[in-house]
C-alpha cells in the first residue's frame, strides 16, 4: 500500500511540475514588457533597467524559467549577493533558513508567488488567500446542491423507469450537461435578479460579503450565493441524475434485491436499506472530480455575479495582464485538482486492493 501511495504522490508532482513549466513558458512569451507593465506610465529607463534587474526580467527565459521553480520549492536555495535576484529580504516571505555561508542559504518556506504587478507590489499569495474562501464557499454550496437534489431526482427517474416523468428529466439532464455555465449564469441573473426580483427579493450581481453606504460596516448577504450556485451546481447536479438513476437500475435488477422483496419488504425500504447505498459509488466518484473542477468552472460565474471569488480575480488580472496573479491562481487550482484526485485514488485503493499499482 505504501509504494501504491508514493507512486501516486510521485506522478502527481510530476504532473505539478508539468502544468508550471506550461503556465510559465505560456505566460512569457506573449508580447509585453512584464517592467513596463508594473511600473505602468511611471516608467523612464532607469527605472525599467532597475525592475529588469529586481525581477530576473534581464536573465534569459531558461534562467527565468528556474528562478521561478526556486521561488515555488518549499526548500530552495537563494544567493546572497545583494544585486541577485535571489537576494533574500524579509519582506518577500518569511523563511527558516536550513544552511547558510556568505554565498548561498538553503531555506525552508512556502511557495513564494511573486508579487502582484498591478496591485502596489501586493503578494499574489494574499490576494488567493483573500478570493479562495469565496470560491471554496462557492462550490461546496453548488456540490451540495448538485448531490442532495441529484440523487432524490436520479431515484424517482430510476423508479420511474420509461415513464413520461422519467423522460422529462433525461431531457432537462441532458439540456443541463450541454448549456454553457456562463450562458446559465446570463439567463438566471436576468430572469430571477431582474424579472422576478420583486417576488424573489434575489440580486442580479453580488458577492458573499458586502460594505455599507458609509463604508463602515460589512454584512454577509446570503441570498447572494443561491443563483451562483445554483448556476455552478446545473451541470454535476445533471450528471448526478444520470448515475444515480443507472446505477439504482443496475442494483434493483440483482439478486439480492429481488429476494429481499420475496420476503415480503415495502419497495421503499428495500431502496432504502439495500439499494441506494449500493447505487452511491459512481456517484461518489463523480462528486470527487467535479468539486475539483468546479473551482476553475467558477470562472465565468463568478465574474457574472460579481462573485469577490478567485474565478473573478482571474477574469481581472486577464483583463490587466498581471501575470503573476494569473500564474499563481492558476496553479493553486491545478495543485488542489490533483491533490483530490490523489487523495480519491489512495481511498479507491484502500477499498479495492485488485486497482492498486503493484
Amino acid at each position: 500500500m505504501l509504494s501504491y501511495i508514493l507512486n501516486k504522490i510521485f506522478y502527481g508532482l510530476l504532473t505539478l511540475l508539468g502544468v508550471v513549466t506550461v503556465i510559465f513558458f505560456l505566460f512569457n512569451i506573449l508580447p509585453g514588457d512584464p517592467a513596463r507593465m508594473m511600473l505602468d506610465q511611471r516608467e523612464d529607463s532607469e527605472q525599467l533597467q532597475n525592475i529588469r534587474k529586481k525581477y530576473g526580467f534581464d536573465q534569459p527565459i531558461t534562467t527565468q524559467y528556474f528562478y521561478y521553480l526556486n521561488d515555488l520549492s518549499p526548500i530552495s536555495l537563494h544567493s546572497n549577493a545583494i544585486e541577485s535576484y535571489t537576494y533574500l529580504t524579509k519582506d518577500k516571505f518569511s523563511y527558516h533558513e536550513l544552511f547558510t555561508n556568505d554565498e548561498i542559504t538553503l531555506v525552508l518556506k512556502f511557495p513564494y508567488l511573486r508579487k502582484s504587478f498591478q496591485k502596489n507590489d501586493k503578494n499574489v499569495s494574499e490576494v488567493i488567500t483573500e478570493t479562495l474562501p469565496n470560491t471554496a464557499v462557492l462550490a461546496v454550496s453548488a456540490i451540495t446542491i448538485a448531490i442532495i437534489i441529484g440523487i432524490f431526482f436520479g431515484i424517482l427517474s430510476a423508479l420511474y423507469k420509461d415513464t413520461f416523468f422519467d423522460r422529462i428529466i433525461s431531457i432537462i439532464s441532458t439540456l443541463g450537461m450541454s448549456v454553457p455555465s456562463f450562458f446559465s449564469a446570463i439567463l438566471f441573473a436576468w430572469f430571477f435578479g431582474f424579472l422576478l426580483h420583486k417576488y424573489t427579493n434575489l440580486n442580479m450581481t453580488g458577492s458573499l460579503y458586502e460594505v455599507d453606504d458609509f463604508g463602515e460596516k460589512i454584512s454577509i448577504q446570503w441570498k447572494n450565493l443561491i443563483l451562483p450556485a445554483v448556476v455552478l451546481g446545473i451541470r454535476p447536479l445533471a450528471v448526478v441524475i444520470q448515475l444515480m438513476r443507472n446505477s439504482l437500475l443496475e442494483v434493483l435488477s440483482q439478486d439480492y434485491i429481488r429476494t429481499a422483496k420475496a420476503k415480503g419488504l415495502s419497495t421503499y425500504r428495500v431502496i432504502k436499506t439495500h439499494a441506494i447505498k449500493n447505487s452511491l459509488n459512481p456517484v461518489v466518484t463523480a462528486v470527487s472530480g467535479w468539486f475539483a473542477s468546479m473551482l476553475a468552472g467558477a470562472v465565468f460565474v463568478e465574474y457574472i455575479f460579481n462573485w469577490n471569488g478567485l474565478g473573478k480575480e482571474i477574469v481581472n488580472a486577464l483583463n490587466t495582464l498581471d501575470l503573476p496573479i494569473i500564474m499563481g491562481s492558476v496553479l493553486v487550482i491545478a495543485t488542489m485538482f490533483i491533490i483530490i484526485n490523489i487523495l480519491v485514488d489512495i481511498i479507491y485503493g484502500m477499498l479495492d486492493p485488485k486497482i492498486r499499482v503493484k
